[in-house]
């Protein structure tokens, strides 16, 4: 088991000691019981330009535990961070995870085309 608020408070607070410029601009999270097919999704939004409140309630609705074993994935989403980069969850296998994206460079081939 694991618990959805831990796995993104560890996640997001890593991206904030790794680089200060990344600081979390809004998220989009959802839930889905891999055993139980008969329940909705459950989705969980923090908008651009949130509040304080806003960011604290859904903060506090993610403490929930899920099963992370190897079968499904139950927990999805994306998270986008105000310097461009985002994280979404990835699955293997039954194993989940967080995983933090960067737009690549471009090429120089590619800026000096004339």
């Amino acid at each position: 088991m694991a618990n959805a608020k831990k796995e993104f408070l560890v996640h997001t607070k890593n991206k904030e000691l790794l680089c200060v410029s990344i600081s979390l601009l809004c998220a989009s999270i959802f839930y889905e019981d891999w055993w139980d097919h008969q329940t909705s999704s459950i989705k969980y939004v923090l908008p651009i330009e949130h509040t304080q409140e806003e960011y604290d309630a859904f903060i506090k609705s993610l403490d929930f535990d899920y099963d992370s074993g190897y079968r499904g994935q139950e927990l999805y989403g994306t998270i986008w961070y105000t310097n461009g980069t985002w994280s979404d969850r990835g699955e293997y296998d039954g194993s989940e995870w967080w995983q933090h994206h960067q737009c690549p460079d471009i090429p120089e081939s590619l800026i000096n085309i004339v």
